[in-house]
């Protein structure tokens, strides 16, 4: 669903902490503290996964899931066109 890279890379486009996350995924922090510390993909309660990737989604992110059509190859994140991070 969403690696811990891809949260923190995500945070980075926005141009914000893990704090500004929690709050903008009604997750609390030390739950952000844990995802991101992970290896790999992050494991923990769907309901938990989903609030945190659809936060992003409104905010513009983009996830790039490892299939995907991407120039690089393999995951990452994207900020949409027209969205600039002053717009979250």
């Amino acid at each position: 669903m969403i690696t811990a890279a891809q949260m923190r890379a995500a945070r980075a486009l926005l141009g914000i902490d893990q704090r500004q996350l929690a709050e903008m995924s009604g997750v609390s922090l030390p739950t952000i503290q844990r995802m991101e510390a992970s290896e790999g993909t992050v494991r923990g309660v769907v309901d938990t996964l989903i609030k945190v990737v659809e936060a992003l989604d409104r905010a513009g992110i983009e996830l790039i899931g490892e299939n995907a059509i991407s120039a690089g190859g393999g995951r990452g994140v994207r900020l949409r066109q027209g969205k600039a991070p002053q717009d979250t």
